[in-house]
């Protein structure tokens, strides 16, 4: 049976803006490789609450839509996170783990930063944090809830990620991060991940990521190191 692809977006995008608008999904379709498209709670296709409390545990909707057997898995920025906190506590769950747009700051939790992407949400940020602009801008896309992308901002972060705990997760990965990325750079965390490689993509930035033709390529060809 020919491996399925999990893809799970970032914050303020969908399955269908990140993946399907791209082009992605039908060049996964092209190589004969079945897509399991997942929205995360608050964005796309799924519920909207607008309660911080409702994104405690947001790996419930991408467990509930894996199968059995091993799959690979794209995930970006938030998607990734997701994917990485799945993969920490049952890496027999992939083959092939893309972690994009996220880096060094997965170890560097900065409240304060998040603090400024939520009043610049709420109207209330430094109209100078040019950073907090670039979350408000990706915010209001079309048929995003600007609510419940606050209420995520907002969530209860859970468990840190510390070298240690990543090491738990013992499938392939690819940590894919543009070297103009703020989360990044990316080797903190693809040298505490125990079978990682790292790709750096020239002159791409965070929200550029999956739309970039680098991140396409390298993707396409990690998840098909080994025959599905």
């Amino acid at each position: 049976m020919t491996t399925p692809v999990v893809l799970v977006h970032g914050w303020g995008g969908s399955f269908e803006s990140t993946w399907q608008r791209s082009g992605f999904t039908e060049l996964l379709a092209d190589a004969g490789r079945p897509v399991i498209g997942v929205d995360l709670l608050g964005h796309g296709t799924a519920p909207k609450p607008h309660d911080p409390a409702a994104y405690t545990d947001l790996t419930e909707r991408v467990l509930d839509a894996l199968p059995d057997e091993p799959v690979d898995a794209v995930g970006f920025s938030l998607g990734a996170i997701t994917l990485l906190r799945i993969a920490c506590a049952q890496p027999h769950r992939f083959r092939h783990l893309v972690l994009a747009g996220i880096g060094a700051t997965l170890f560097e939790r900065d409240d304060a930063a998040g603090e400024r992407i939520v009043a610049a949400l709420q109207g209330t940020g430094d109209p100078d944090d040019n950073i907090a602009r670039m979350f408000v801008n990706y915010a209001n896309q079309p048929g995003n809830d600007l609510a419940a992308l606050t209420a995520v901002m907002q969530r209860a972060r859970g468990a840190e990620f510390t070298p240690d705990a990543v090491a738990t997760a013992t499938c392939h990965t690819l940590v894919v991060i543009g070297d103009k990325d703020f989360a990044g750079p990316g080797d903190p965390l693809a040298e505490a991940l125990p079978n990682a490689t790292l790709k750096v993509l020239r002159n791409v930035d965070h929200f550029a990521t999956p739309e970039a033709f680098s991140f396409i390529d390298a993707t396409l060809e990690f998840i098909d190191a080994v025959p599905a």
